[in-house]
């Protein structure tokens, strides 16, 4: 027991300094999906129909698709399409782009609905008071309606994140060396001896760092739920 307890710590050690390039690429794609979702979401919130219509088409594309067939379609296909209609390679680009690039389209489709439903959340009559007070419809949306959809969108972001880190892990399977690919490494040159071992090794270094992520969005939560109670002001009794 002793010495199963001294090989996981071993493979810990060995698969910790890989931890970094998980949260690389989460954070990231997590960055890019933030824009990409608020674009979205600003055409279905829009009155093009044109936009919107290429907006919803797009994110029930990607809602319909396992993470893994759009990493392997991004894998293998932007690089034909680049060398085909660009004339450029990037056939040696590294795996964490294509890992960065899918997580960015799967992230800009379920961050514009969690977008859409947060703004629409946020009683319109509040955003008409703060522009009958003399505000700018920009001073009234990033001063009055921003806060509430953020504080609104708080549980789901943090859903989103947990899964990103969860399911990024698929990068090994094109070539990441994150910790996940180090652990399939680590797996492979011991001919599965030692697969057991290394995978709770693995599982308790994913599990930690999910309840810390889990832990800074309800104190994210709790905050800006007591910021929410105690603006209680002109514009919120209207």
């Amino acid at each position: 027991m002793i010495e199963q307890l001294g090989n996981m710590l071993s493979y810990m050690a060995k698969l910790l300094p890989y931890l970094p390039q998980t949260f690389f690429y989460v954070f990231f794609s997590l960055l890019f999906g933030i824009i990409l979702g608020f674009a979205c979401a600003m055409a279905k919130l829009g009155k093009n129909r044109i936009l919107k219509g290429i907006a919803e088409g797009y994110t029930t594309i990607m809602r319909c698709m396992p993470s893994i067939t759009v990493l392997f379609l991004v894998y293998y296909m932007v690089p034909a399409l680049m060398r085909n209609y660009l004339n450029i390679s990037i056939d040696g680009m590294n795996a964490l782009f294509f890992v960065i690039l899918t997580f960015t389209l799967f992230l800009g489709a379920s961050l514009s609905e969690m977008m859409r439903t947060s703004y629409l959340a946020v009683a319109r009559d509040q955003f008409e008071a703060a522009l009958s007070l003399g505000l700018t419809a920009f001073q009234a949306f990033r001063r009055i309606v921003l806060p509430q959809a953020f504080f609104y969108s708080l549980p789901n972001l943090g859903n989103t994140v947990i899964y990103l880190l969860k399911e990024g892990a698929l990068g090994y399977t094109i070539g990441l060396t994150d910790v996940m690919g180090k652990a399939y490494l680590m797996n492979a040159d011991s001919y599965n001896v030692h697969a057991l071992g290394i995978y709770i090794s693995l599982a308790f270094i994913y599990w930690p760092v999910a309840l810390v992520l889990e832990q800074i969005f309800k104190k994210l939560e709790e905050k800006f739920s007591c910021q929410k109670t105690a603006s209680r002001g002109p514009l919120n009794a209207s």
